[in-house]
């Protein structure tokens, strides 16, 4: 089989960015970039903040956000009165969570793939409220209609107070079947929380068309926005219980906007991210989408090649507008927490390459991203040194 043919680049796309060049950066996936256009953008608000602070946040601040919001609520296709802005998609679970109200022998369900600091979040939740968690065993090769009937046997009526699940995992690059999980889960009369953080700008669904109780999903990652964007969305029947992590002044205003002001933060970010999407709307939408995930696609077989696992073993993302890929390490190599943040490291240090290492299940993968600032060359300049770092350890 042959390799797939990259994309042909956007042009000007590299220029959008302040990225060190010397540096192959193929974690998009974790932290994002900012383009330049929102970096001065943000700073110009950063700046009439200081200029006089007491008037930035004392008059018409609330109604500033509440414009972003809602223009951010309308791309993702989400109900602005339902949706809140919060710092990230962690965060936003932790809103939700304690927002349940659990008690004792209450149980919440998540899967295998699920973020590290989300399981963290539920097992603080737990231990507070005497709920219990249960992690539902998912394969890497199970197909959509695995997944859901896995999910569907997990599920306990009236036991099961909330089902955790990802659109695409962070940890194995695997797309969920959202809408899917949610219609099961309604039919057993179980909550679910979407944690979407990776959907903002790279899937075409909207928010509405999965159909989650509480649905969270970073803009700061694949949507261009400042770090510290992110969305919640709340179905109706749910808003007037979600509280705010924080109590602040505006807590008698309700949802969202209760959630939403946490008195002297920088809401500069949020004001900026319109300014990500206008600059990832300039590029194409779907131009984007399909230039990164084929350009994620071209990564995951050079570097699979590189390290001679065949194509049918290199996992498969589940939709064709995937841009994150798994690459399976030798046996043995990044299967611990500290190994895999070992290893990234030393790909970092010499092989100048930003890329995520997860050890997942007793195996190490490495996550590639595709992005407009990426090009081919710096996946095989990767794979030219990679498999002997990887032979010395």
């Amino acid at each position: 089989m042959t390799v797939p043919q990259p994309p042909e680049p956007i042009p000007g796309a590299r220029l959008l960015f302040s990225l060190d060049p010397s540096v192959s950066h193929l974690n998009h996936g974790s932290f994002g970039a900012v383009p330049i256009a929102v970096q001065r953008a943000q700073q110009r608000l950063r700046d009439e903040m200081e200029a006089n602070p007491l008037r930035f946040f004392t008059q018409g601040l609330v109604d500033r956000i509440a414009h972003a919001r809602r223009h951010l609520a309308a791309f993702l296709g989400a109900d602005p009165d339902g949706t809140t802005l919060v710092g990230n998609a962690t965060a936003g679970a932790a809103v939700v969570l304690q927002s349940l109200a659990l008690r004792p022998g209450d149980e919440i369900v998540t899967t295998d793939h699920g973020y590290g600091a989300v399981a963290l979040s539920v097992a603080r939740e737990c231990a507070r409220t005497g709920a219990v968690s249960r992690t539902l065993p998912v394969p890497l090769t199970a197909t959509d209609e695995e997944v859901v009937e896995i999910v569907r046997d997990g599920l306990r009526a009236g036991r099961t107070k909330l089902l955790i699940v990802d659109q695409l995992t962070s940890p194995t690059a695997r797309l969920f079947p959202t809408a899917a999980i949610v219609a099961v889960a309604r039919e057993r009369g179980v909550p679910v929380l979407v944690d979407a953080a990776h959907a903002p700008g790279m899937l075409p669904a909207t928010v509405a068309s999965v159909g989650a109780d509480f649905w969270v999903g970073n803009l700061h990652k694949w949507a261009y926005a400042p770090r510290g964007t992110a969305a919640l969305v709340v179905a109706p029947p749910w808003r007037e219980r979600i509280q705010p992590l924080v109590v602040s002044w505006e807590q008698d205003s309700g949802f969202p906007v209760r959630v939403e002001w946490q008195a002297t933060l920088d809401y500069t970010g949020w004001l900026a991210a319109p300014v990500g999407l206008f600059t990832l709307r300039s590029l194409g939408v779907d131009r984007v989408r399909a230039h990164n995930a084929a350009l994620a696609a071209y990564g995951q077989r050079v570097v699979g090649d590189a390290l001679g696992v065949a194509p049918e073993r290199l996992p498969e993302p589940g939709g064709p507008a995937v841009a994150m890929r798994l690459v399976p390490l030798p046996p043995g190599v990044a299967t611990t927490l500290d190994a895999a943040r070992e290893l990234r490291a030393r790909i970092a240090d010499r092989l100048s390459a930003e890329v995520s290492i997860a050890g997942w299940n007793g195996r190490g993968y490495l996550r590639l991203c595709g992005q407009v600032y990426n090009t081919p060359d710096e996946y095989d300049r990767l794979v030219v040194r990679l498999p002997t770092l990887l032979a010395q350890g």
